[in-house]
């Protein structure tokens, strides 16, 4: 859809703790809003409660709106996938279950072949040390998480998961990708 000028896209993506996903987004050129949230399960309006406790069959998530004129589809993709294990089903870190399950809800059919071919991509190079367990699922809704979920990192850095859990994949981010970031 056209807005302004830009071509917005939306993704939506999930890699364990929603709050690493939303901080490594947030910090890109192109990317327009990041919202914290859950998707891919079976109740109406969970809360993060009901999801952390596994209750609800959805992931946390992040949906991303972006200018894909400035970064594509694709471009996320690496970009979601360098920054979270993608190789650990149901686990990132600590994190544990279903709800911090690697997943990709795809939006349209361009975005399901181009995360197809992303994966096979990164499979065939071997870029990871085992399979990756992504799940790709049609995106059907999203549940925007609770306000304090929103912005979590940058309005609180000085807290110890922000330190060492978000700190390291922001500064992957900005050791790989300073290219794609934007400008202060």
């Amino acid at each position: 859809m056209e807005i302004n000028g830009k071509m917005l896209e939306t993704a939506t993506l999930g890699a364990g703790c929603f709050w690493c996903v939303e901080a490594v987004m947030q910090s890109l050129r192109g990317v327009e809003s990041v919202i914290s949230g859950y998707s891919g399960g079976k109740v109406k309006d969970p809360t993060y409660r009901e999801v952390c406790y596994g209750r609800t069959g959805h992931a946390e998530v992040v949906q991303i709106t972006f200018d894909s004129a400035e970064i594509s589809f694709r471009e996320l993709l690496f970009i979601f996938f360098a920054t979270h294990n993608p190789t650990t089903l149901n686990r990132q870190g600590a994190d544990k279950g279903t709800q911090y399950r690697s997943v990709i809800f795809y939006h349209d059919e361009d975005q399901r072949v181009t995360a197809e071919a992303v994966i096979a991509e990164l499979t065939g190079d071997n870029t990871f040390d085992a399979p990756i367990v992504t799940e790709l699922s049609p995106f059907e809704a999203f549940y925007v998480a609770e306000d304090h979920h929103q912005d979590y990192f940058y309005s609180n850095q000085n807290k110890p998961y922000c330190q060492a859990v978000i700190a390291p994949k922001v500064a992957k981010l900005r050791k790989h990708y300073l290219n794609r970031l934007k400008v202060a």
